[in-house]
């Protein structure tokens, strides 16, 4: 797993961050995205939806995401 700390940023650098990490990624691998603007709990599940990746779980500050392709 790898984390990506984007607390005290703002979206849609936490999604924009997680758009680069994803290629480096082994598929099946997770990112832990760290961020605390509230818009995050919106953007990256949709961000996910958007480009076929896996929202597994968020919890408070964490959102983790596997990628699937």
């Amino acid at each position: 797993m790898i984390t990506l700390d984007c607390l005290g940023q703002r979206c849609p650098l936490p999604v924009i961050k997680l758009a680069k990490a994803i290629p480096g990624v082994p598929v099946g691998e997770i990112v832990r995205v760290l961020a605390d603007d509230p818009a995050a709990a919106n953007d990256i599940p949709a961000w996910c939806r958007m480009k076929g990746q896996e929202f597994v779980a968020a919890h408070d500050h964490q959102f983790d995401v596997r990628r699937i392709t």
